[in-house]
Parts: structure tokens; sequence; C-alpha cells
């Protein structure tokens, strides 16, 4: 068969945008990385498309030149040998060797970089280059913005993402690779992301295509036929890519009657008579295709392939690769893979694997026309079309390199797990008995011997332990001899098939030590993930095998049959007068072949109030849907176990957003960053539920870490570090028994004070640089004058309030901010306050000033916190401390966002630091604060982390309960985010009866 384009395939537009020959013949300059054959395999598919359509193609790489040859052949197509960068250094193909990489690659591209841009952007020019398409060489993103050519990456992983993880093996002083790196591909325009993809956060757009696949050229029987092999005999493919591993394979490793068919064996090494080497030229999806199995590393191309040719896949994991799990995970899900044990393959034992990957039923079935699809896009870009993301778009992507920060510090593999009933200090408050330690052992080994854990782990969490108790319960005769039952306990017992999979996540609320509100503005926020956490448990069944309650059996059977459904059961939910079930079709989430809109899902959630709650768990299908482009056609069980308790501040409806979509997720296969999946749920509480919140509640519960504040920029949402809570200083959470709402009328109406701020200053900062380009002051320097222009338009444009400072607020606009204004005197005035999730009323009078003030001063109080806590360990520090948030807990109030109950609890901290105690003169707490959203809710307090502290939270409690008869609830201790847990996959445990 001919290499090039099929007749048959649909015909690319043409830079004109007509079919046939092209009205300008474009030139497209191809970058590929050094790394591995995979990338030159689907670059070619990419590169044959765009010369199909006419174009000229300039591969630049230091792949060999026969590679592309021996596939294409056309006078478009020019091939220029040239090393930009090195990937990994590998000493076989399982090893890598992270610091070699990093030390090869700061010689092949930091080293010479001055030179390497000076010299490709001149090479560009040359060849007048339309477009540099990069698969994933970095630094010519930034040869072609020097160029003033436009550049567009291509890939699944992208090397700062990789390199991240040798650097917290082997290389820490390298670490600025990485910002090099991430800062090269912030300059191209978009990422044409593939299937099977890892977290690539330099990148500021995306645009998904479908899988990259060369296509056949021989059918099964030809292959055989060449190969000699007969139909009937078991085939298994050994395909560990190029590079020479000199393993020494033996007969017996191989099933009876079984052939191996060896890729890049050496012309030196010897294989059993079972074996066959094949040719160097060897055109691999043909003998793929014409296998039963195939053996090898995951990679994209072998992992693409196999999916496209539904070959069963047995792989060898290797470290120090993030490619790798979101590959595997990809297979996974399409039922394409099982792992060998790399001690199983080493030895040879490799039939039961062999033999197992023949009842493997690979299900993948997507498109893989993605080679055709890129050089479409390509070709739009080219001729100056916006490509438009069809999953996240620039606003929603990650904006700044600087995310990798975190990524640095959540590297799998490298943290160590520490039960958290264990501590290494026992005079510590936190610190349990042995006895205590005994039981919670005994627990988790009794949960465990209900359920099969197939995937995840405990780690300690006893509330886990408890949830996995209370699923078992729902089976066999615990539910049965029970006396009463509760409706939602009766529902849960009939919502999961106890033979299947089930999928559990766990997502903390948080306390909010020092940001609050001011997200939304754009500041630094301290968030502390707490103990209590929501679990959730997600099953996906076919639609015609789900266990029905009966009522949706009758709706099935009066309307159109079987048709996928969600069924929601909420334990807890009957004790605040809530309906403890909820089901839809979901078909009703979709307006002919879309999803709905948000308007209309609201509308629908608002039909009955006591199901409103359904909006937060069924939501984020809706999310995944809309912004990911997620087609659920299986139907899904959901159970949600809440012990955040809801109104208290604490983030209850973050914690049951982020565990059901991170359970929804791992039931699905889909690769989510712990960061994206925030601001997913930040979406469902905004556009779903209708609650104006910012997204710094769902990032505390999906990125946090035990016992660390997750300290965020919220612009959007850049986590900048985990700060490790110094062992002397502990903080508490005091419910105030005042219900607190994000969706209430004072959130909401602050929230357009201070965008009404923050468009009065921005005109204002406008107003001023138009005065100072015609004034002449002779003062100041024209140098002088010159900055305060500049400092005068990054203001007049500004984004996010908090990137004023509190000196540049009080010299230039604070007196010019009125208390108070109509909503229809700003509107005459200003037009609009330009937030999407807030509408001014033009009949309401919106307090300004003070709204305004509070975030711009909340960004530093938080930075000054951040910087104190890795101060000396003094009284003066932990005074320090708690002034901030004694600052910040009254400039709530003056927002209108107090209350009686949480500044009595204010007061009583107050109280007990201030008075004299005989045994010891110095304060144990020092200080505390509103936290969240304000209005009630919860304070946050913070102390000496010691007993004496702990007693006087417990005298807060009762002198609280003695003046009002409420007593508050405590929050005390910390557990890890929704990323760092992971998920469970379990199955019930078979009860064998003789």
């Amino acid at each position: 068969m001919d290499p090039e384009l099929p007749a048959s395939s649909p015909a690319m537009s043409t830079a004109g945008g007509t079919d046939g020959a092209p009205e300008r013949r474009l030139v497209f300059a191809f970058y590929l990385t050094g790394h591995g054959f995979g990338h030159a395999t689907r670059a070619i598919e990419v590169v044959r498309h765009l010369i199909a359509a006419g174009h000229e193609v300039h591969v630049s790489t230091a792949v060999p030149e026969f590679v592309f040859t021996a596939e294409l052949r056309s006078p478009g197509l020019h091939v220029r040998k040239v090393l930009l960068d090195c990937g990994a250094v590998q000493s076989d193909p399982l090893t890598v060797d992270p610091l070699a990489s990093l030390e090869k690659y700061h010689q092949t591209a930091v080293v010479p970089r001055e030179s390497i841009l000076r010299t490709e952007a001149e090479w560009l020019r040359s060849v007048k280059a339309d477009l540099v398409v990069s698969d994933v060489v970095p630094v010519v993103c930034r040869a072609a913005a020097d160029a003033g050519i436009r550049s567009v990456c291509i890939g699944n992983f992208s090397w700062d993402s990789i390199y991240a993880e040798y650097i917290m093996a082997a290389g820490y002083p390298h670490r600025s690779i990485v910002w090099q790196i991430a800062e090269d591909y912030s300059n191209c325009e978009t990422l044409l992301r593939l299937p099977g993809y890892c977290p690539m956060p330099a990148f500021r757009d995306v645009t998904d295509v479908p899988l990259v696949v060369r296509g056949l050229r021989k059918s099964r029987s030809e292959v055989r036929k060449d190969l000699g092999i007969a139909e009937s005999t078991k085939v298994v493919i050994f395909n560990f890519g190029g590079q020479p591993a000199g393993w020494k394979l033996k007969q017996e490793w191989l099933p009876d009657g079984w052939i191996c068919l060896v890729c890049g064996a050496s012309d030196s090494q010897e294989v059993p008579p079972n074996f066959i080497k094949l040719e160097k030229d060897t055109y691999t999806p043909d003998v793929m295709a014409a296998s039963d199995c195939m053996l090898g590393k995951i990679g994209y191309g072998t992992a693409s392939e196999a999916l496209a040719y539904k070959l069963p896949f047995v792989f060898v994991r290797r470290d120090y690769f993030n490619e790798e799990p979101f590959l595997r995970n990809l297979l996974e899900h399409h039922q394409s893979s099982i792992e060998m044990i790399r001690r199983d393959f080493l030895a040879g034992h490799w039939k039961p694997y062999l033999l197992r990957a023949l009842t493997l039923q690979p299900s993948y079935d997507g498109p893989t026309n993605g080679g055709q699809v890129a050089a479409r896009i390509l070709q739009d870009i080219a001729v100056g079309k916006k490509c438009a993301s069809d999953k996240f778009n620039g606003a929603r992507r990650l904006q700044d390199a600087i995310v990798l920060g975190y990524q640095l510090q959540r590297t799998p593999g490298k943290d160590v797990g520490i039960p958290d009933w264990y501590s290494l200090n026992g005079t510590e408050i936190g610190a349990h008995p042995i006895i205590e330690n005994t039981e919670k052992i005994k627990t988790a080994e009794s949960c465990c011997e209900d359920f099969e854990i197939l995937h995840g782990d405990l780690q300690g969490l006893t509330d886990t332990m408890a949830f996995l108790k209370s699923l078992s319960g729902l089976t066999g005769n615990e539910l049965k001899d029970s006396e009463v039952q509760s409706r939602e306990r009766t529902a849960a017992s009939v919502l999961f098939d106890w033979e299947r999979e089930i999928y559990v996540a766990r997502a903390p609320g948080r306390l909010d030590v020092m940001g609050g509100i001011a997200d939304y503005s754009g500041s630094l926020v301290l968030q502390m993930p707490l103990r209590e956490a929501c679990h959730v448990a997600v099953q996906r069944n076919h639609p015609s095998k789900q266990k029905l309650w009966k009522h949706v059996q009758a709706r099935q059977l009066e309307n159109t049959g079987v048709v996928p459904v969600v069924q929601i059961v909420s334990f807890g939910s009957e004790l605040s007068n809530r309906a403890p079930t909820f089901d839809m079709d979901l078909s009703d989430f979709m307006d002919g072949d879309k999803p709905i809109s948000y308007e209309k899902a609201r509308e629908f959630f608002c039909q009955d109030p006591s199901q409103k709650w359904a909006a937060y768990v069924s939501g984020t299908i809706l999310i995944l849907m809309t912004e990911l482009g997620v087609q659920f056609t299986d139907s899904m069980s959901i159970l949600v176990s809440s012990a955040v308790p809801e109104g208290k501040g604490v983030s209850s409806s973050a914690s049951v957003e982020v565990a059901t979509m991170s359970a929804i997720a791992a039931a699905y296969g889909l690769n989510i960053t712990p960061r994206d999946l925030a601001l997913l749920c930040q979406k469902v509480e905004n556009h779903v539920v209708g609650a104006p919140c910012g997204v710094m509640d769902q990032m505390a519960s999906a990125c946090g870490e035990a016992n660390k504040l997750l300290a965020m920029v919220c612009q959007p949402a850049e986590v900048k570090e985990l700060v490790m809570i110094p062992s002397h200083i502990r903080f508490w959470g005091l419910d105030s028994g005042i219900r607190h709402s994000v969706g209430g009328g004072d959130y909401g109406s602050v929230r357009v004070g201070t965008y009404m701020g923050r468009k009065m200053i921005k005109c204002a900062a406008s107003d001023l640089v138009s005065v100072s380009s015609t004034s002449d002051a002779p003062a100041q320097s024209d140098d002088y004058k010159e900055k305060g222009r500049d400092v005068l338009k990054s203001e007049a444009s500004m984004e996010y309030l908090c990137k004023l400072p509190p000196h540049r607020y009080e010299a230039a606009y604070s007196k010019d901010i009125p208390e108070t204004i109509t909503g229809d005197a700003f509107l005459e005035k200003y037009g609009d306050h330009d937030d999407m999730v807030t509408v001014i009323d033009p009949k309401r009078s919106y307090s300004v000033k003070a709204p305004t003030r509070h975030p711009i001063y909340e960004n530093f109080r938080v930075e000054t916190f951040k910087a104190l806590l890795t101060a000396a360990n003094t009284d003066e520090q932990l005074s320090a401390l708690g002034e901030l948030m004694y600052q910040c807990h009254y400039s709530y109030n003056a927002c209108g966002l107090g209350s009686d109950g949480t500044d009595r609890l204010v007061n009583l901290v107050q109280e007990m630091q201030h008075r004299k105690t005989p045994e010891n003169g110095g304060p144990n707490l020092y200080g505390a604060k509103i936290t969240g959203g304000g209005s009630g809710g919860s304070v946050c307090v913070i102390g000496k982390n010691c007993l004496q502290s702990a007693e006087e939270i417990a005298e807060i409690q009762q002198r609280y309960k003695a003046a009002t008869g409420y007593q508050p609830i405590v929050f005390d201790g910390s557990s890890p985010g929704a990323g760092k847990f992971g998920y469970l996959k379990i199955r019930r445990r078979l009860i064998i009866t003789k």
C-alpha cells in the first residue's frame, strides 16, 4: 500500500479555505525531540497530511533521516539534522539515570542556549516558515517568538513535567532547568494535546486531538504468511523500543507453541528457535496487528497503536518517567493492559501474564485520525485562524510555569506515608496512646476483611476505615438484622452491585487560616485541610445491568426504556431535613447532542428544595460533560458520606464536590490534576449551584496535605508551596453555631462592592495616565515620570485587586473611593463591574470602600503571616501572627461580614490571651479570626501546641455555651487532600460457604 494519504481520506482544507490545490503553499518548521522513535512515528503521520495538502515541511531532529524518508518520499519534505534536547539518559529500556539526564540537557540546551536561539531564529527566517511545530523541544518555542513566528506544540507530555521528578530524585541544583523549559513552552500559542497526557502546566491553551497512529499496510494473514507463522499460532511481539538491552531470551519463557517476534534486536543477539528477530525496517504496526498480544514498555507509540489495533499489552513498569502512569491509566480504562512485575520479567516468568492477556477484551473505539486532525489545525493556525480550545480555553488553562512548584512537591513515589495515628513526639498535642492505635489497626484489619483493595492505600485514616465498615454493613444480614433502618441506608443497601468494583475518594474540609474572601481578588491565602472529610463511593454499570430503585424502573418503562441513570444516596441528609436520595436520567443533562446550559441546570435543581443538595454531587457530572467533553454512557451509583458539618464555614460543599468528582474521575479513568479538578469543582459551585465563591476552598480540599498550610495565589489558582506548620504552633476551628452560606446576600453584595472598587481604581488610573502624559512637572525627573506612568498603566489594566500594594492604594486612590454607591449610579458612570458570577441590582446600595480596602491589606497580611511562620520560636512570633489574625477579623466586620457569635468567640480568645495566671505569666492562645465567607460559621484560633492551650479551648467552649446555649464544635487536626489520598478501588470479598 502506498504510504501517502489514502484517496478515501477527507481532503484537508487548504490555505485558502478551499479543497484542491492550495492558494498559498505554507512552510512548516517541525522540530522533534531526540528521545525515542515514538515522537518521529507520530510526527510522520502529521507531516504526511501536511505534504498531501501541498505544503512544505522542514523537519529538524537528531532522529536518523531514513526514519522519515522510508515513510515519505516527497520534494516537499526536508530533513535537517540538529540536536536541541536530549530526552532521558537510559542505560537500558527500563532504567533512567535522572542526574545524567539533567546534566546532559544542561550541556545540550543550557550552555549553548544563546547560540541556539540566534541560529534557529535566523534559520526560521531563512526558510520563511509560516508556523513552528514542536514535539516537544522547548527552546524552539522561544526561538520562534524571537523570529516573530507563531509556534504550536504537540504531545502527551512536556519535559518540565518529566524533569521535575528527576530534580526531586537526584538533581535539585538543576532545578532552574525546569523553570527555563516551562518559560520556553509558555511562548507557544497552543498545545495539541494527545490522549494519555500528563499534567503540562506551562501551556497557556490546549486543544485536544485524537490518537495519532500509523495505518496498516498489510493484513494479518499477509504478515503471518511473510513470517512463516500459521494463523492458529499464538504470537507475542516483544517491543521495548530501539534501546539495546542485552537481555538473554530463553525458549522456556514462552507458553508451549507460542512465537515471540523481537523488535530492535541487535545483529549479534542470539535468540531461541521460538523467537524471531524482525528486520530493522519492519513496519511495526502491521506486525502488532498480526500478533495476539504485546510485551514491552509503555510509551506513546506502543500505547496508542495497542489501543488502535485492540492488542492486549503486557507492560513492564519503568521508573522516573512521568509519562507512563497516564498512558497506563488510558490502557487500563480500555481493558487493554496488564502489568508484569519487573522481577518476573527478568526471571522469565512470562507464561501466566501472556495467557492472562488473551482474556482481555480491549474496548477502545475512539478516533485514530489524530494526524489528519492535527494537520488541519496546524494549517488553520498558519494562515492566521484562531484555534478555539475544545476542552479548556486560555483563561481556564494554567497560565504560569510557577504552578510547577506544586508539581515538584507532589512527585509520585517520593513521599513517605505516615499514618495519622503515628506521632514521633508524644509531648505534642495530637499524639495518641498505644491502646488507641491498636484499636485503629484492628479497625483497618476488619474493613480489609470485608473488601479487597485493588488500588490505593488506607493511609492509616480511621475515617476511611469507618466508611468501608459502613459499606460492608449494607450487605448481607447486617442490614436485615437492624431493628430500624433509615431511608438512606435502605436505599443504599440496593445501590451497588457488590460483585463489581467500587471507587472511593476522600476530600477534607478546610480551615481558613488567612486569606478568606480576598481569594476572588487574587490574594495569597493559607488553608489547612481538616481531619473531617467527605467520602464518596462511585460505581458504574451498563444501563441494562444497573440495579434500579422501583420508581426509576417504572419511569424507564413508561418512557424510553433502558437509559443511563444516576442514583445518589447521601448519608446524614435526614438530619438536615433533606431528601436522602436523588435520581435522574443522564439524558436530562442533554439538550439535543449538547449538554444543557448552566442556567437550565440551576433551574432543574431548584425544582425541589429538598433535593437541591444534589446539585453539588451530580453537578460535577454536568461540568465534566461541558468542560471536558466527557460522554457518560454508563449508569452511575453514588454514595456520599460527609463528616464535614454544613454551614460552619469549613467548606462542606467543596469537600463534597471534590470527593465526588475525584471518585467519578477514578471510575471513568479521567486523568485530572488536583488543581484542574479544584477549578472544575469551583465551576460546579459558581455555575450549577449558583454560589459566587472563590477557588480556595476547592483547592485546599483537592491539593492540601496533612499538617501543612496550602499557600496559594488565587490568580486564578497558583499553588506557591505547602508550608509546614511549626511544631510549636497549633490551629483550631471553633463553630459559632450561626449558619454560614456563600450564597447569602451579604457575601454576594460584598463581592459586588469589591469589584466596583476595582473598576473605580482602574478608571482613575487610566485618567491619571492621560494627565501624566500632558502635564509638565519640573520637580520630577523624566525617568521618574516615565516609571510613574508605567505603574499607572499597570494599575489601569489590573486584573486582580490584590496586585495593588497598600501604599499605592493610600497614595493614589483611597480618598476617591466612596463609602457606598447605589447600583444605578455605578452602572450609569462605569458601565459594569466585570464580574461573571454576580449581578448588580440597580435599586440596591452597596458598600464599596471597606470591601475594596480589605483584599488589598489582607494580601499584605497573609504574606507577612507566611513569612513569620518561619521565624524563630518566640512569644513575639506568636503575638505577631495573632495580631494579623485579629486585624483580618475586624476588617471582615468593616465589610459587613461579621456576626455576634464569631465576635463573641474572638473576644473569649482575647480574654484568655490577656488574663494573668499564677502558674505562667505568658499566654497560650494568641489570636483568632472569622473564616471563609464570614457572616457566621467558624473562627480560626492560633496558639501554642501544648496541653494548656487545649484546656483553654475547652473552657471557651463551655463559656460560649453558658452565654448562648450552643456548644461550639471544635475542629482539631489535619489530614491529606483528595490529590494526596488518590482513590481506592475495592471489591467485596466473596463469602465461601461450606
